[in-house]
């Protein structure tokens, strides 16, 4: 296990030797990918063929290194919306083509093992960053029917493969904690069952020993943001299917990491993961693994949230409470879906002890109120943008009123949420509505909340996100 750590140590400390800088945040595009598949077929290291395309007629491609007996075949982003795998992948191709003091490595693994790479199986749900391809089929729940292009050409490269051991790679939501630590479950692991009764065999507990390896390893770098996701049966999905042919499955899902939503480092960890697993494969080091470790990692819990006010009065009926507000920000793709602007909504509200935020902020001693409109009606937004924000923020103010017709305002870049052409626009504090209010000392505003982000009163300007437009 020692010798795990000090490859796994060595590969954490050296990965900015490998990262693919050309695969920048989330939102990276097929045709960002087919640049660096091109490069890599000029390199007599690398086997790469077209295993078929998607239904907008995207090219997915088979790539394959090594010549050992052992099959390993790793897939991605069969979601559009989960590249952090992605990503890994052309990190650990640079890691193989690099000229570094890891070559006796390559060279031992590539002779035990064959490694099969599909990457980015959903192309056109990348293209829009979304979960589903261009006909809203989920291909994770098309492994029976197979009525996606996409679905097909997974099954068919698995049947030509007939791999020993699968990684089906994804990211999860943010919101899964591990069992109820108040930690984000960043990475979550599972061998999947491949029937009702959630039966062993001896290559499902071969994926649980391995699972159980790279949890001892993992946890170094991660501790206690490790979980199990959800191992009830699913007959429609893959990973599933692909336990049930004959292959140990490691499902590995990439969740969420404070201060890194665009999960770069999280992408570190799939890369230090993945190889790392390659090599306790190649020594067959999994065996001696007990799956009392697999079992004794916590199960993900839907614990998180992206901001928790904590600990704030609020005047309910003339009588005062003193609750929690739980606030997620939810991603809305702009333009050719390259960037986003974030929309706040309201989860929950009342004692969300058991909930972890990202993010907190106690807010004890202070009353909320809700924001206000100002009355004066600004007619370009370059007024809007010459406001003296200090003096609408000491009245409350958390939107202004734009009277245009322009209809390609997306969200606000100002400080305040803006309203066109006077939309009824009634601040209201409850569940699933978007936060906008004042958190009061005394008589004193301290603090806004505008779109769910938290301003200092003393503030003349948004440090993070981005406020509304309500047409």
């Amino acid at each position: 296990m020692s010798h795990n750590l000090h490859f796994a140590y060595s590969l954490y400390e050296g990965y900015e030797n490998y990262k693919e800088r050309t695969l920048k945040g989330r939102r990276f595009k097929h045709s960002d990918i087919i640049t660096l598949i091109e490069a890599i077929k000029h390199n007599k290291i690398f086997s790469v063929d077209k295993a078929g395309e998607s239904v907008q007629g995207r090219d997915l491609f088979l790539i394959s290194i090594g010549s050992g007996k052992t099959k390993v075949f790793c897939w991605s982003q069969m979601h559009g919306d989960e590249p952090t795998a992605t990503a890994a992948i052309f990190d650990i191709f640079n890691f193989f083509l690099a000229d570094n003091h890891y070559q006796e490595f390559k060279d031992l693994l590539l002779q035990k093992v064959t490694l099969y790479f599909l990457p980015m199986v959903n192309p056109d749900g990348a293209e829009l960053f979304q979960r589903r391809n261009v006909h809203q089929i989920d291909l994770n729940r098309d492994a029976v029917q197979l009525q996606s292009p996409e679905s097909r050409v997974l099954f068919s490269v698995y049947n030509k493969i007939k791999p020993d051991f699968c990684f089906n790679l994804h990211d999860q939501d943010r919101t899964n904690a591990v069992g109820k630590t108040g930690k984000p479950a960043s990475v979550s692991f599972l061998a999947p069952p491949f029937d009702d009764d959630n039966s062993l065999n001896e290559r499902r507990t071969h994926a649980m020993s391995l699972i159980g390896e790279q949890y001892n390893i993992l946890s170094q770098f991660i501790p206690g943001h490790i979980g199990k996701y959800n191992d009830e049966y699913e007959q429609r999905a893959f990973g599933d299917t692909f336990a049930g042919s004959g292959s140990s499955v490691i499902l590995i899902e990439s969740g969420g990491w404070r201060g890194d939503r665009e999960k770069e480092f999280l992408r570190k960890i799939n890369f230090v993961s993945l190889l790392s697993s390659f090599k306790c494969i190649a020594e067959e080091s999994y065996l001696v693994e007990p799956v009392e470790i697999y079992d004794s990692i916590e199960v993900n819990k839907d614990l998180m949230m992206d901001f928790i006010i904590r600990n704030v009065s609020v005047n309910r009926g003339g009588n005062d409470y003193k609750v929690d507000i739980g606030i997620n920000y939810e991603e809305i793709n702009i333009g050719e879906y390259h960037n986003f602007y974030y929309k706040a909504i309201i989860k929950d509200i009342g004692d969300l002890s058991v909930y972890s935020g990202y993010e907190e902020f106690d807010a004890e001693g202070m009353s909320l109120e809700m924001g206000k409109t100002y009355s004066t009606v600004y007619n370009s937004l370059d007024e809007i943008k010459s406001i003296k924000v200090e003096d609408l923020l000491g009245e409350g103010i958390t939107n202004v009123i734009l009277n245009s017709s322009a209809q390609d305002y997306e969200f606000s870049n100002v400080i305040f949420n803006i309203i066109i052409n006077g939309t009824d626009r009634t601040e209201k504090l409850a569940i699933d509505k978007n936060p906008n209010f004042v958190l009061k000392e005394k008589d004193s505003i301290k603090y806004y909340i505008i779109n769910g982000f938290l301003i200092d009163v003393n503030s003349t300007g948004r440090k993070k996100g981005n406020a509304l437009v309500f047409k």
